[in-house]
């Protein structure tokens, strides 16, 4: 290389005011050109201040030199350049910085919902089967597979204790409280509203494909219910987990709110007129049920008590009349 030759070389930008820098890599196309880098995202730093250049290390000027000085150059910056807060580079051998992916994701996104393209052009239908059609392929081999696989490594979400977990949903939680995104991002009534419609309609297909509890016999149902309430029992949880006052305190506490409810929209029995409450007890009361371990017959109320003063399951019982 004579001393009038085109070079390649890596270079540090420095600022006489502050303290930011930049790295780059440099291919002449004549000896001595006169280059200061080409920032995008932080030129206002070159509009604002007086840049200096370092030339670090000059390379073969050949291919084979522009690609190793751009391999060195990406080893140099690549252990700091997304976290110290003065490196003004913002990407590393072709990978952006998450900063600039996040700008770039957000400027996509909103280019896509103003011109309703990708994703904003399709129904709330065609996104469903999309994610459902996705969610198959995926979910059940790359999922299974990267899953079984972070289990047995006790990587990711695995390698993690429950309390760290834990601690680690609050703090997205919080995020998310605090930055109003995810579900906290939405009304009340919007969540209602997708609530009730995404129910609708995850019910009724499996009411339609007969899953869950729909595949279910109606003495299978009543055995699963006894096995679930036997093992809440026994582990002590849930309502069992509670002493008697609590849950009196607690049934208290749920029927007032449930009833101011129900006064305020006029639902349940308070959207009944008194005739209609009258005529309603009536009717329940002339029903006679039968406990079909001692035969004691009685209207449901009578019989109820009947069976919780003899510890009798409330659940053998026929309708006589």
């Amino acid at each position: 290389m004579t001393s009038q030759s085109p070079r390649i070389y890596i270079y540090k930008i420095t600022f006489e005011e502050v303290p930011y820098y930049y790295y780059g890599v440099k291919k002449e196309k004549y000896f001595n050109q006169e280059y200061w880098g080409s920032p995008v995202t932080h030129k206002w730093c070159w509009d604002t201040y007086n840049p200096k250049k370092q030339i670090l290390q000059f390379f073969e000027y050949s291919d084979k030199g522009w690609i190793e000085a751009q391999e060195i150059e990406k080893r140099l910056i690549k252990s700091f350049y997304q976290d110290d807060k003065w490196c003004l580079n913002e990407s590393c051998g072709g990978i952006f910085s998450l900063s600039i992916k996040r700008k770039n994701g957000k400027r996509v996104a909103e280019n896509h919902k103003k011109n309703g393209t990708g994703l904003y052009a399709l129904t709330w239908k065609q996104k469903s089967e999309g994610g459902k059609k996705g969610g198959k392929i995926g979910g059940k081999k790359g999922g299974k597979i990267s899953g079984d696989k972070s289990y047995e490594l006790g990587t990711g979400i695995h390698a993690m204790t429950f309390e760290e977990r834990s601690e680690r949903s609050k703090k997205i939680g919080i995020t998310h409280k605090e930055n109003k995104t995810g579900v906290c991002g939405r009304s009340k009534e919007k969540m209602t509203e997708d609530g009730k419609k995404g129910g609708s309609i995850s019910g009724k297909k499996t009411y339609e494909l007969k899953l869950g509890i729909y595949s279910l016999s109606n003495e299978e149902k009543l055995v699963n219910s006894k096995l679930g309430g036997e093992k809440i029992k026994q582990l002590g949880i849930g309502v069992h987990a509670l002493t008697k006052e609590q849950r009196i305190k607690n049934g208290k506490k749920g029927g007032t709110k449930a009833g101011l409810k129900n006064k305020q929209n006029k639902t349940g029995i308070c959207g009944l007129t008194k005739d209609q409450r009258s005529e309603t007890a009536k009717k329940v009361n002339s029903q006679k049920w039968k406990c079909t371990e001692t035969g004691y017959i009685s209207n449901p109320g009578g019989l109820a008590i009947y069976q919780r003063k003899r510890s009798i399951d409330s659940t053998k019982r026929v309708r006589v009349s």
